[in-house]
C-alpha cells in the first residue's frame, strides 16, 4: 500500500552541519525577486563530501563555496540542491555557500514569497509566509527547525513602497540607490532564528506607532502596518490592545506570577496612569517623573515575566493567508480583517483579535527563543502559547466565561474538537506522519494539546507549573527542545513522572469516556466513587486528573477531591461526609474527555441552578437538553416539558449568571450524545427549533422585555477593553432572546428582526438579524439579502462575515444562494478568507451539504476546485466527511461515491495533502465503503 503520509519521524535527524549565519540580499521586482545568499556553516564532528540544501521552485543562477571547488545538482522533484565538494571538508570547519537564485511570487500559493492585496495605484504588495517550509521557496537553505542562526538582510525594492521590512533592527537606514529603487539593511543577531520564523515584506501601508514603556523605564516601539487610509482612531485602539497584552505578559506571567498578585494589579494601574500622563506632554512633567520613580521601585519588588529584546515590534496586516496570525521574530502577520477593531468586526472576531495579539507576541519567548525540535513539536510551540493566551482572555472576560467558551469548542458537533478527534481524519497530537506541515495546524494542536497542558498543570498545581515552564524556557533558550525534554522538565520541577501519561495522550487519537458509579453509606457516612474508562478497541487507557465534589442542596461543597487516575478502573472513597444532593464531576473540565453518570432530572435541575462550579452547572443543563431532545426524537408528536422551558427561562432571566457567562451558558447544539442519532443532522436541527419555539411560545412577553432592556442598555467606561467585554456579553443575551423569538416566525417578529438589521450600531447585531431573517418565511428576505450584499461588498471585513452567514443558512435555498454569491465579482476564490467564509461554512452546514442531493452536487464542485487553489483550506473542509460511517446508511453510497470522484479528479503529486486525506478518510470508513462495494465492486485505495 502507498504511504498515507509523505513525512515520518525518521525523516528528521541530526544535522551534519551547524548553521551560523545567513547574509541575504533581496532584489525585489514586480514579477520576480533575485536573492543572493551567503550561508555560513560549520561542519560538526565528521567530515562531509556533500551537502543538501532545501530548494523549492527556484531558478538557480549560480552556486559557489568560499575557495572550494564544488559541483551542484538541482533535484527538482526532491526540492533539493545537492552540493558535492571535490575535496572532503574536514570536521569543525567553517564554510560559506553562496547562491544566486530567483523566486517568483504567486497569488494563491500562500507560502514563501507571495502577492497580498495591493492598494490602488501601488506596486505589487509582496509578503512571505514561511511556516513551516516556506523559506526554501525563497532561498536555498537548510529549512529545519534546528537550523537556528542569525541573519543580516538587505532589501532593494521600488522606492514607491512605504515599507521594506524584515526581522531584526535597522543597521543601514533606507536610502536611494538610483533608478527609482531604495535599499535598507537589517540585522537579526539577538535571537538566533529558525528559518520558519523569517519574514520579508515590501508593501504600501499606513504605519501607526506607539512607544511601549516597561515599568522599569525600558522602551521599544510598537508599529502597526495596515491598509492605506485606515482610521487613526481604530488603529490607536488596536495598538492599545496590543500594548495591554504585552504589559500583561510582563506582569502576570513568569515563575512567580501567583505571588503578590495585588501588587501586580497595582503596577498595571500605575502603568495606565503613567501612560495617561505621557499623553499630556510637558504639563505632566513632575507627576510623570514621580510615577516613573514609583514604578521602578514597585517592579523591583516582584519577579516579572518575559521582556521583549528588540527595538521594534510590528504587527502587519495580511489580507490573504491560510492562518489568522503568524509569529515572525519582531514581526507578526495578522489577518487584516482581524488586526484592528473595525466597525464591521463581529464580537467573535474582536475576541479573536484580543487572543491573536497576545498569542503571537508570547511566541517571541515560546517558539522563537525556545523552538520545537521538528514539525512533530509544533504542538509544543502552540499548546503552551495557547495556554497563556487563554489566561489573558480570562483576565479580561472572567475565568468562567473563558473556560465555558473552551468547553463549548470541545463539545460543538461537526467542527468541535471531540467530533473531529473521533472522525476518520483524526490525527494524534504527535502524529505518525504528515503530508505537509500545515496538516499539523488543526484543532488537535490548538485545542486538544492545550487541554493536555492544562491537565499537567492541574496535577502539579499552577504555582509549580509556572516555575517548571520558566525552567524549560531558561534551559533551552536560543535552542530547540523535543516533546520529551519538556516532559522531563515538568517532572524535575514537580517530582511527578508524566512520561507514561504523555506517551498515550500525545500518540493516541480520541479521548476517554469515563463511567462513574456512586454509592453512599448512611451508617459509615462514606461516599464511594467508582470510575471506569471506556477506551476504543485496541487503544490504551489514559492517565488523567479527576476533580470532583460532593454538593448539598444549596450548592455548597461538602467535600472536594483531586486524584490522578492511573488505571482503567479506580475508586475514590470520601469518609466522614454528609449525603450529597448531587455530584459535581470533572470540575472546570479538568480532563479532556466525556463523563457518564446516572443522575435524575431533579438532581440535574438542582445542579444547573446551584453548583458553585459553573462548568458543571452548564454540563447539567447540557444533559437536561440532551434528554429533552432524545424524547422528541423518539416521539415526534411529543412536546418539550414545562420543566425544561421554565428552567431555561429562569436561567436566561438570571442577570448575574448572564453577566458572568454571557449567553454561552444557554447554548443548545444540533446534536445528541446517543450515537444512533448524533449524525441525523436535519432531524437534530428540527428538534432544536422545536425546543426553542416552545420556550418562545410560553415566555414571549418576558423574552421581549429582556430583549428591549438589553437593547436600551448603554455602557460608558474609561477602559476601552473593559467596555468591549461588557457590551459583548450584553449583545449575546439580547441576540439569544431574538434568536429564540425568531422561531415563532410571525410578521410581528419579522418586523423586530428587520428593525434590528436596519438600525444596528454594530456588526454583530446586524449579522445576527440578517441570518435570522434569511432563515425566516419573510417574503422580502431575498430582496433584503441582495441589497445587503451590495453594502457588504464595499468592505472586506463585512464581506467575509456576509459570506459566512450565506454558507451557514438553514434555508432550503442555501445551495442557490451560495452559487449566486460565488458568481459575484467580489468573490475571489484565491482569497483564503473567501474560501473559508463561503465554502467551509457551507460544507459544515451538514444538513444541507451532506444530506441533500443539491448540497452534495455543490460540494462535488467545491472540493476539486478548491484543491487546486488552496490545499490547506481544502484539507480542513474535508473534515466534514470524517463521520460518514456514523450517518444513516442511505447516505453511505452517495458520499463514498463523491469522495472517490474527488480522487479521480485530483493529482496525487500536485495535491498530496488533499489526495491522501481523502484516502485516509475512506480507509477509516469501512462500513460505508463496504456498502458502496456491494453495489459497485471492490475499491482500490492502495
Amino acid at each position: 500500500m502507498k504511504r498515507i503520509y509523505k513525512y515520518y519521524p525518521e525523516d528528521f535527524g541530526e544535522l551534519s552541519v551547524k548553521v551560523i549565519h545567513m547574509d541575504l540580499v533581496f532584489d525585489v521586482f514586480d514579477e520576480h525577486t533575485k536573492v543572493t545568499s551567503d550561508l555560513k556553516l560549520q561542519t560538526l564532528g565528521k567530515p562531509i563530501d556533500e551537502l543538501e540544501l532545501n530548494c523549492k521552485k527556484l531558478e538557480i543562477l549560480s552556486v559557489s563555496c568560499n575557495e572550494r571547488e564544488i559541483d551542484h545538482e538541482y533535484k527538482i522533484k526532491e526540492d533539493i540542491l545537492l552540493i558535492k565538494f571535490k575535496k572532503t571538508v574536514p570536521e569543525n570547519t567553517e564554510i560559506v555557500i553562496s547562491t544566486e537564485t530567483i523566486c517568483r511570487p504567486t497569488d494563491n500559493i500562500l507560502e514563501g514569497l507571495y502577492y497580498d492585496e495591493t492598494p490602488a495605484g501601488a506596486p505589487p504588495q509582496q509578503i512571505t509566509q514561511c511556516q513551516q517550509w516556506g523559506f526554501q521557496r525563497i532561498v536555498p537553505c537548510i529549512d529545519d527547525m534546528t537550523a537556528k542562526c542569525t541573519y543580516t538582510t538587505t532589501i532593494i525594492a521600488d522606492e514607491r513602497y512605504t515599507n521594506l521590512i524584515t526581522n531584526g533592527d535597522i543597521i543601514i537606514e533606507r536610502h536611494s540607490v538610483g533608478n527609482g529603487r531604495d535599499k535598507i539593511v537589517y540585522d537579526n543577531s539577538v535571537t538566533p532564528m529558525a528559518t520558519y520564523l523569517f519574514f520579508l515584506g515590501v508593501g504600501t501601508y499606513d504605519t501607526f506607532k506607539k512607544e511601549f514603556e516597561y515599568p522599569d523605564g525600558d522602551t521599544f516601539d510598537l508599529e502597526l502596518l495596515v491598509p492605506p487610509n485606515s482610521d487613526p482612531v481604530i488603529a490607536g485602539k488596536s495598538l492599545d490592545a496590543l500594548y495591554d497584552s504585552i504589559m500583561w505578559i510582563h506582569l502576570f506571567t513568569g515563575p512567580e506570577q501567583y505571588d503578590q498578585v495585588e501588587k501586580r494589579k497595582e503596577i498595571m494601574d500605575m502603568v495606565k496612569q503613567r501612560d495617561l500622563l505621557k499623553n499630556e506632554g510637558e504639563a505632566a512633567g513632575e507627576k510623570l517623573k514621580k510615577i516613573r520613580e514609583e514604578l521602578k521601585k514597585a517592579i523591583a519588588s516582584i519577579k516579572p515575566g518575559y521582556k521583549y529584546t528588540g527595538t521594534v515590534y510590528r504587527e502587519i496586516g495580511m489580507q490573504n493567508s491560510n492562518f489568522g496570525g503568524m509569529e515572525n521574530v519582531g514581526n507578526t502577520t495578522i489577518s487584516t480583517n482581524r488586526i484592528m477593531p473595525f466597525p464591521a468586526m463581529t464580537d467573535n472576531a474582536f475576541e479573536y483579535l484580543m487572543r491573536v495579539k497576545v498569542h503571537e507576541f508570547y511566541h517571541n519567548l515560546n517558539g522563537s527563543e525556545v523552538t520545537g525540535w521538528s514539525p512533530f513539536e509544533i504542538w509544543l510551540n502552540e499548546a503552551v502559547t495557547v495556554h497563556i493566551e487563554r489566561m489573558y482572555h480570562a483576565y479580561h472576560f472572567g475565568e468562567e466565561y473563558s473556560r465555558l467558551g473552551e468547553v463549548l469548542t470541545l463539545l460543538a458537533p461537526g467542527s468541535g474538537t471531540f467530533a473531529l478527534d473521533r472522525g476518520a481524519a483524526s490525527m494524534p497530537i504527535i502524529p505518525d506522519g504528515f503530508n505537509d506541515p500545515d496538516d499539523l495546524i488543526s484543532s488537535v494542536t490548538y485545542v486538544k494539546a492545550p487541554e493536555f497542558v492544562n491537565m499537567i498543570q492541574t496535577m502539579m498545581g499552577k504555582e509549580t507549573f509556572v516555575k517548571a515552564l520558566d525552567a524549560y524556557h531558561s534551559r533551552y533558550k536560543h535552542s530547540n527542545a523535543t516533546s520529551w525534554q519538556w516532559i522531563d522538565v515538568m517532572k524535575e520541577v514537580s517530582g511527578i513522572d508524566f512520561k507514561d501519561m504523555a506517551d498515550i495522550w500525545l500518540k493516541q487519537t480520541q479521548f476517554p469516556v469515563l463511567h462513574v458509579d456512586s454509592s453512599y453509606s448512611e451508617e459509615e457516612r462514606k461516599c464511594t466513587l467508582s470510575f471506569k474508562q471506556e477506551v476504543p478497541e485496541g487503544a490504551s487507557f489514559w492517565e488523567l486528573p479527576i476533580c470532583a465534589a460532593l454538593v448539598d442542596e444549596n450548592g455548597n461543597d461538602l467535600a472536594e477531591v483531586m486524584e490522578r487516575m492511573t488505571a482503567e478502573e479506580q475508586e475514590i472513597i470520601i469518609n466522614n461526609v454528609d449525603k450529597p444532593a448531587f455530584l459535581s464531576l470533572n470540575r472546570n473540565y479538568s480532563f479532556f474527555g466525556k463523563l457518564v453518570h446516572d443522575a435524575t432530572i431533579d438532581e440535574l435541575i438542582l445542579q444547573a441552578k446551584t453548583d458553585s462550579d459553573l462548568i458543571n452547572r452548564f454540563l447539567a443543563f447540557y444533559r437536561i437538553v440532551d434528554s429533552e431532545k432524545m424524547k422528541l426524537i423518539k416521539d415526534g408528536s411529543d412536546l418539550p416539558s414545562e420543566e425544561f422551558t421554565d428552567l431555561f427561562h429562569e436561567l436566561i432571566m438570571d442577570l448575574d449568571l448572564m453577566e458572568r457567562t454571557g449567553a454561552q451558558f444557554l447554548t443548545i447544539f444540533e446534536s445528541v450524545e446517543d450515537e444512533k442519532f448524533s449524525h441525523s443532522y436535519q432531524l437534530l436541527y428540527e428538534v432544536k427549533q422545536k425546543l426553542l419555539k416552545a420556550i418562545a411560545s410560553k415566555h414571549e412577553d418576558s423574552l421581549m422585555s429582556l430583549y428591549e432592556a438589553c437593547n436600551a442598555k448603554i455602557v460608558d467606561s474609561l477602559d476601552y477593553l473593559e467596555q468591549q467585554v461588557h457590551e459583548i456579553k450584553c449583545r449575546q443575551l439580547k441576540n439569544k432572546c431574538l434568536s429564540i423569538l425568531s422561531t415563532l416566525d410571525t410578521p410581528v417578529i419579522h418586523e423586530i428582526i428587520r428593525k434590528q438589521f436596519e438600525t444596528a450600531q454594530n456588526a454583530t447585531d446586524k449579522l445576527v438579524a440578517f441570518g435570522l431573517y434569511l432563515d425566516s418565511s419573510a417574503s422580502d428576505k431575498i430582496g433584503l439579502m441582495q441589497n445587503y450584499q451590495k453594502e457588504a461588498e464595499k468592505n472586506p471585513v463585512s464581506w467575509e462575515a456576509y459570506l459566512r452567514v450565506i454558507g451557514s443558512s438553514s434555508g432550503d435555498d442555501v445551495t442557490d444562494l451560495v452559487r449566486q454569491v460565488e458568481k459575484s465579482e467580489t468573490f475571489r476564490i484565491e482569497q483564503a478568507n473567501d474560501q473559508r467564509a463561503l465554502f467551509a461554512s457551507f460544507s459544515f452546514n451538514r444538513k444541507r451539504s451532506l444530506q441533500t442531493e443539491k448540497g452534495r452536487e455543490l460540494l462535488t464542485e467545491i472540493i476539486p476546485k478548491l484543491a487546486t487553489v488552496n490545499e490547506y483550506n481544502t484539507v480542513n473542509t474535508l473534515n466534514v466527511l470524517a463521520n460518514i460511517d456514523r450517518m444513516e446508511e442511505e447516505y453511505h453510497v452517495p458520499l463514498v461515491e463523491m469522495m472517490l470522484g474527488f480522487l479521480n479528479k485530483l493529482d496525487p503529486e500536485n495535491n498530496p495533502s488533499v489526495y491522501n486525506r481523502i484516502r485516509k478518510i475512506l480507509l477509516n470508513t469501512p462500513n460505508a465503503v463496504a456498502k458502496y462495494e456491494e453495489l459497485n465492486g471492490k475499491v482500490d485505495l492502495s
